[in-house]
């Protein structure tokens, strides 16, 4: 969490997570990571599919899949984020349902 701004924002689409919402400030935003990645097995695991520097954001899209803790079920799915930087941290990350959904969002082409 050291590379977040103290008051970075984090916007969960609400067709990206079961969670979602504004998140503000970086307690907030560390407790809904947390919240995520411990209703999932050890060894949830990202593949970076792309990353571009858009100016004023960061683009990246990633496959993510991992076992539910309480079900064991496997998840798969993509998502697409968009990061605001400030001073060299981030200030504010946006999660969508899928790299098309970022790439609109983002106000460009795949």
């Amino acid at each position: 969490m050291s590379h977040y701004a103290e008051d970075v924002e984090l916007v969960v689409h609400h067709d990206a997570f079961l969670k979602s919402g504004t998140f503000k400030g970086r307690h907030a935003v560390g407790q809904w990571f947390a919240d995520w990645f411990t209703t999932f097995e050890p060894g949830y695991h990202f593949d970076i599919e792309e990353a571009r520097d858009l100016g004023d954001v960061v683009l990246l899209v990633a496959t993510h899949r991992g076992r539910g803790r309480a079900s064991g079920v496997e998840v798969r799915g993509q998502t697409g984020y968009l990061y605001g930087l400030r001073d060299g941290k981030i200030a504010r990350v946006e999660l969508h349902s899928g790299g098309a959904e970022a790439h609109e969002a983002a106000g460009v082409r795949e």
